[in-house]
């Protein structure tokens, strides 16, 4: 199945200089593989990704989990 919001949400944050992103899967929640070997900056990498285009923290809230 095609994730076209997925790839776009991909593409958009390479454009935002989020270089290590190596895919974003969209459904019930965002999955993205991000290129780290150290969790706790792989944790401040979704971090950021969340506050500056997944979420309006205002209104929402969300969760990081790890594989």
């Amino acid at each position: 199945m095609l994730d076209t919001q997925g790839k776009v949400v991909s593409y958009t944050l390479k454009n935002m200089g989020f270089d290590n992103i190596i895919s974003v899967r969209q459904g019930k929640y965002f999955e993205i593989d991000i290129n780290e070997t150290d969790e706790k900056k792989a944790k401040q990498v979704a971090d950021e990704i969340c506050k500056k285009l997944l979420t309006n923290t205002v209104i929402e809230d969300y969760k990081i989990n790890n594989k």
